[in-house]
């Protein structure tokens, strides 16, 4: 059975983060995932969730400035122990909102510094996350991000993903349906060779990022798969919705929870 999710960081943007929880639950959805949930403190967000009924199932450890242009922490010379920080904190709410996976960024490689550089950066620090992570029973998940919407983000292939997946213990993949088809990806088949490697799936459509059905990508053929498949996590709705977020779950009532009792 498919596993939804929806991320309150695109969707129900209409409203304040707070006020997403209600909105998500309002249409049917008990797991949501937030990128970057620091905004509110944990007490405030176990209420959000327990009032709502929901499961928080996905954050990202903070990354710096990535979000406002800059380089962010993962892959940057000098950030170490920013980054480290930046686990920490995420491991602290991850802990007390028990939240399954903790995905992580790897940041744009800065202007002049060296790609091998960052690349021994990089896999420093996410030995050192994902060991703490799954030090408390939490999945360290690694996602890479095209770099047309996100130039010289360094984690950008499915083949830097299996690579770093195969060096750093307890890694697994982010697989973003998204990202993966503006690199060239044909995400069907990506999903199906890599399915034991993933950890987390996101979705929107290509070209646009918006809901299933907006754009090229074959979702009525991947999610039929993904019911049918092995996985057991969770697949994140992270679209910009093309209209409001309740006129964009036409997916959802097709194959959300209450579709498929």
């Amino acid at each position: 059975m498919l596993r939804f999710s929806a991320n309150l960081s695109l969707l129900f943007t209409e409203l304040p983060l707070a006020e997403r929880f209600a909105a998500a639950r309002a249409a049917g959805f008990r797991a949501i995932e937030i990128q970057f949930p620091y905004e509110l403190d944990t007490a405030t967000l176990k209420r959000l969730l327990a009032d709502n009924g929901q499961q928080l199932v996905l954050i990202n450890v903070p990354a710096g400035d990535l979000m406002q242009e800059g380089d962010g922490l993962a892959c940057v010379p000098g950030r170490e122990a920013e980054f480290r920080a930046a686990v920490a904190q995420a491991l602290a709410y991850a802990r007390a909102l028990a939240v399954p996976t903790v995905n992580l960024l790897a940041g744009r490689r800065p202007a002049g510094v060296p790609e091998a550089a960052c690349e021994a950066v990089l896999l420093d620090n996410l030995e050192h996350a994902a060991s703490r992570l799954h030090a408390s029973g939490i999945t360290p998940v690694l996602e890479a991000i095209n770099i047309f919407d996100m130039p010289r983000f360094l984690v950008h292939s499915l083949d830097d993903m299996q690579r770093l997946c195969h060096r750093v213990p307890h890694l697994r993949m982010q697989f973003d349906c998204y990202h993966m088809s503006r690199m060239g990806e044909d995400v069907a088949d990506a999903l199906r060779d890599n399915l034991g490697q993933v950890g987390h799936i996101q979705f929107a459509d290509n070209p646009g990022r918006h809901e299933p059905g907006t754009g090229r990508i074959d979702y009525r053929g991947l999610f039929t798969w993904l019911r049918d498949s092995s996985y057991a996590g969770f697949c994140g709705a992270e679209y910009r919705p093309s209209r409001s977020t309740v006129e964009s779950l036409g997916w959802w009532r097709q194959w959300g929870d209450g579709a498929q009792a």
